[in-house]
């Protein structure tokens, strides 16, 4: 399997230290040296460099599909950088879907630090790299997150014209993950990290697939339920089984299958973007 180890994937232990005052360093959990690559296995890909709207240079793989039938544009998690994202490189491949994975500032071979704003200006200059320069119609663009990724890819999504969005394992907002796990904390340690899903969701019209397990020991069964429900407009919610970074893994039939079926239901036919 390539995916990341337990103790850089587990946001429990960040949220854990957040009375310390060290939020940044609480939330986010980058490594910088890239394990693994596509071609590792068995994927061509290539090397893509995104700039962001303040000058942040970001490390990105665009792999494509044999015979694509549109593009995911993927956010990670917390922990661990792209080559930790190879299982799931091969099942967005396996389901005819070009992908571009790219690192949050300050992770892998990108620049900079991570900070909330930051992580949406990431995902922001990944979306332009499709439009602009993959030439991909928004509607034929599905922006995927999970744990983490799903606030940032709730939060691109209420911002771009996306046609399809996958929250995966996915908190309501930060703050309430915070107290599921340690009650009661100072508004102001959080005041800078909102991470709120829950306000984006309520703000996309594009149809939204949740994926959650009741097995998730650290973002609770009840927040993907509570994100479905916000929803407004055409979604599908799949339970999984397994823990918070295996579930998809662990539940990869009904898993690959329910994403695949939700695609079939969902997506536009192919648009082309004039030159």
């Amino acid at each position: 399997m390539y995916g990341p180890g337990k103790s850089t994937a587990i946001m429990l232990i960040g949220i854990l230290i957040l009375t310390s005052g060290c939020v940044s360093e609480a939330i986010y959990h980058p490594t910088h040296e890239i394990r693994h690559i596509p071609a590792h296995a068995g994927l061509a890909y290539e090397d893509v460099t995104l700039e962001t709207s303040d000058a942040v240079r970001l490390s990105a793989w665009w792999v494509p599909a044999a015979t694509p039938r549109g593009a995911v544009l993927f956010c990670h998690g917390n922990a661990g950088n792209i080559g930790d994202r190879l299982d799931t490189l091969l099942i967005i491949n396996s389901l005819g879907l070009d992908v571009l994975i790219f690192d949050y500032r300050g992770y892998g071979s990108s620049d900079g630090s991570p900070t909330e704003q930051g992580t949406y200006l990431d995902a922001e200059a990944a979306w332009n790299y499709l439009v602009r320069q993959k030439k991909i119609a928004p509607g034929q663009i599905i922006v995927w997150g999970r744990s983490l990724g799903g606030a940032v890819a709730a939060r691109t999504a209420a911002e771009y014209p996306a046609g399809l969005v996958i929250v995966e394992s996915g908190f309501t907002s930060l703050e309430a993950l915070v107290h599921d796990h340690i009650g009661w904390v100072p508004s102001w340690i959080l005041s800078d990290y909102a991470y709120d899903t829950l306000y984006y969701l309520e703000n996309i019209s594009a149809p939204v697939l949740v994926i959650h397990s009741p097995d998730d020991e650290i973002v609770p069964f009840r927040h993907g339920k509570e994100l479905y429900g916000s929803i407004k407009g055409p979604k599908a919610f799949v339970e999984i089984h397994g823990s918070h970074n295996r579930g998809f893994i662990d539940s990869l039939t009904v898993y690959a299958s329910s994403i695949n079926d939700f695609i079939k239901v969902y997506f536009r036919e192919k648009e082309v973007i004039p030159e």
